[in-house]
Protein backbone atom coordinates (compact mmCIF):
# COMPACT_ATOMS: atom_id res chain seq x y z
CA UNK A 1 0.00 0.00 0.00
CA UNK A 2 1.41 3.37 -0.97
CA UNK A 3 1.87 6.25 1.43
CA UNK A 4 -0.94 8.12 -0.33
CA UNK A 5 -3.33 5.17 0.14
CA UNK A 6 -2.34 4.79 3.80
CA UNK A 7 -2.92 8.50 4.42
CA UNK A 8 -6.29 8.35 2.66
CA UNK A 9 -7.33 5.34 4.77
CA UNK A 10 -6.20 7.16 7.93
CA UNK A 11 -8.12 10.34 7.12
CA UNK A 12 -11.28 8.50 6.12
CA UNK A 13 -11.31 6.47 9.32
CA UNK A 14 -14.33 7.52 11.38
CA UNK A 15 -12.57 8.54 14.56
CA UNK A 16 -10.34 11.06 12.77
CA UNK A 17 -13.36 12.78 11.24
CA UNK A 18 -15.12 12.74 14.64
CA UNK A 19 -12.06 14.29 16.26
CA UNK A 20 -11.89 17.04 13.63
CA UNK A 21 -15.57 17.86 14.10
CA UNK A 22 -15.07 17.89 17.89
CA UNK A 23 -12.15 20.31 17.64
CA UNK A 24 -14.08 22.72 15.41
CA UNK A 25 -17.18 22.63 17.62
CA UNK A 26 -15.01 22.92 20.73
CA UNK A 27 -13.31 26.04 19.40
CA UNK A 28 -16.67 27.62 18.61
CA UNK A 29 -18.00 26.64 22.04
CA UNK A 30 -14.93 28.23 23.62
CA UNK A 31 -15.71 31.52 21.87
CA UNK A 32 -19.31 31.39 23.08
CA UNK A 33 -18.20 30.75 26.66
CA UNK A 34 -15.62 33.57 26.50
CA UNK A 35 -18.31 35.98 25.35
CA UNK A 36 -20.69 34.71 28.05
CA UNK A 37 -18.09 35.33 30.75
CA UNK A 38 -16.70 38.63 29.45
CA UNK A 39 -19.94 40.21 28.23
CA UNK A 40 -22.73 38.72 30.38
CA UNK A 41 -21.44 37.38 33.72
CA UNK A 42 -18.52 39.61 34.70
CA UNK A 43 -20.19 43.07 34.24
CA UNK A 44 -22.90 42.42 36.87
CA UNK A 45 -20.32 40.92 39.23
CA UNK A 46 -18.21 44.04 38.71
CA UNK A 47 -21.19 46.26 39.55
CA UNK A 48 -21.96 44.25 42.69
CA UNK A 49 -18.33 44.59 43.78
CA UNK A 50 -18.34 48.37 43.40
CA UNK A 51 -18.10 49.04 39.68
CA UNK A 52 -14.91 47.07 38.98
CA UNK A 53 -14.37 46.34 35.29
CA UNK A 54 -12.61 42.99 35.47
CA UNK A 55 -11.11 43.37 32.02
CA UNK A 56 -9.21 46.39 33.41
CA UNK A 57 -8.40 44.89 36.81
CA UNK A 58 -4.60 44.75 36.80
CA UNK A 59 -1.56 45.59 38.87
CA UNK A 60 1.34 47.56 37.45
CA UNK A 61 4.58 45.77 38.31
CA UNK A 62 6.84 48.18 36.47
CA UNK A 63 5.98 51.52 34.87
CA UNK A 64 6.45 51.83 31.16
CA UNK A 65 8.41 54.38 29.21
CA UNK A 66 5.42 56.74 28.96
CA UNK A 67 4.03 57.22 32.50
CA UNK A 68 0.79 59.11 32.89
CA UNK A 69 0.72 62.42 34.81
CA UNK A 70 -1.63 60.98 37.45
CA UNK A 71 0.80 58.15 38.14
CA UNK A 72 -1.40 55.27 36.96
CA UNK A 73 -3.05 53.84 33.91
CA UNK A 74 -6.81 54.07 33.44
CA UNK A 75 -7.03 50.89 31.35
CA UNK A 76 -5.00 47.80 30.64
CA UNK A 77 -4.69 48.89 27.02
CA UNK A 78 -3.16 52.21 28.12
CA UNK A 79 -0.70 50.40 30.36
CA UNK A 80 0.35 48.06 27.57
CA UNK A 81 0.65 50.96 25.14
CA UNK A 82 2.99 52.70 27.59
CA UNK A 83 5.08 49.54 27.86
CA UNK A 84 4.22 48.85 31.50
CA UNK A 85 4.63 45.37 32.94
CA UNK A 86 1.28 44.30 34.37
CA UNK A 87 -0.26 41.43 36.26
CA UNK A 88 -3.65 40.96 34.59
CA UNK A 89 -5.79 39.66 37.45
CA UNK A 90 -9.13 40.37 35.75
CA UNK A 91 -8.18 38.47 32.61
CA UNK A 92 -7.06 35.55 34.76
CA UNK A 93 -10.38 35.57 36.66
CA UNK A 94 -12.28 35.61 33.35
CA UNK A 95 -10.23 32.64 32.14
CA UNK A 96 -10.89 30.66 35.33
CA UNK A 97 -14.62 31.37 35.09
CA UNK A 98 -14.60 30.34 31.41
CA UNK A 99 -12.88 27.08 32.34
CA UNK A 100 -15.44 26.36 35.06
CA UNK A 101 -18.32 26.96 32.64
CA UNK A 102 -16.76 24.69 29.98
CA UNK A 103 -16.01 22.02 32.59
CA UNK A 104 -19.59 22.19 33.86
CA UNK A 105 -21.01 21.92 30.34
CA UNK A 106 -18.80 18.93 29.53
CA UNK A 107 -19.77 17.31 32.85
CA UNK A 108 -23.47 17.66 31.98
CA UNK A 109 -22.95 16.27 28.47
CA UNK A 110 -20.95 13.28 29.76
CA UNK A 111 -23.59 12.64 32.44
CA UNK A 112 -26.39 12.63 29.83
CA UNK A 113 -24.43 10.35 27.49
CA UNK A 114 -23.70 7.93 30.36
CA UNK A 115 -27.41 7.83 31.31
CA UNK A 116 -28.35 7.10 27.70
CA UNK A 117 -25.75 4.34 27.48
CA UNK A 118 -26.89 2.84 30.79
CA UNK A 119 -30.51 2.89 29.60
CA UNK A 120 -29.54 1.17 26.35
CA UNK A 121 -27.58 -1.52 28.22
CA UNK A 122 -30.44 -2.05 30.70
CA UNK A 123 -32.94 -2.37 27.84
CA UNK A 124 -30.72 -4.90 26.06
CA UNK A 125 -30.42 -6.92 29.28
CA UNK A 126 -34.19 -6.88 29.83
CA UNK A 127 -35.01 -8.22 26.37
CA UNK A 128 -34.93 -12.02 26.46
CA UNK A 129 -32.46 -13.58 24.12
CA UNK A 130 -33.98 -15.37 21.17
CA UNK A 131 -33.79 -19.13 21.60
CA UNK A 132 -30.90 -20.62 19.72
CA UNK A 133 -31.68 -22.57 16.60
CA UNK A 134 -31.35 -26.31 17.19
CA UNK A 135 -28.30 -27.94 15.72
CA UNK A 136 -28.51 -29.98 12.53
CA UNK A 137 -28.23 -33.22 14.53
CA UNK A 138 -31.24 -32.30 16.68
CA UNK A 139 -33.29 -31.39 13.62
CA UNK A 140 -32.41 -34.73 12.00
CA UNK A 141 -33.27 -36.69 15.16
CA UNK A 142 -36.63 -34.90 15.39
CA UNK A 143 -37.39 -35.81 11.77
CA UNK A 144 -36.55 -39.45 12.50
CA UNK A 145 -38.75 -39.39 15.63
CA UNK A 146 -41.64 -37.87 13.68
CA UNK A 147 -41.23 -40.44 10.87
CA UNK A 148 -41.25 -43.31 13.39
CA UNK A 149 -44.30 -41.88 15.10
CA UNK A 150 -46.17 -41.83 11.76
CA UNK A 151 -45.41 -45.55 11.20
CA UNK A 152 -47.15 -46.59 14.40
Amino acid sequence: MSLKDEFKAFILRGNVIDLAVGVVIGASFGNIVKSLVDDIIMPPIGIILGGIDFSNFFLVLKDGKLPTPEGGFPTLAAAKEAGAVTMNIGSFMNTILSFLIVASAIFVVVKVVNKLQDAAVKKAEEEPAAPAEPSEDIVLLREIRDALAKRD
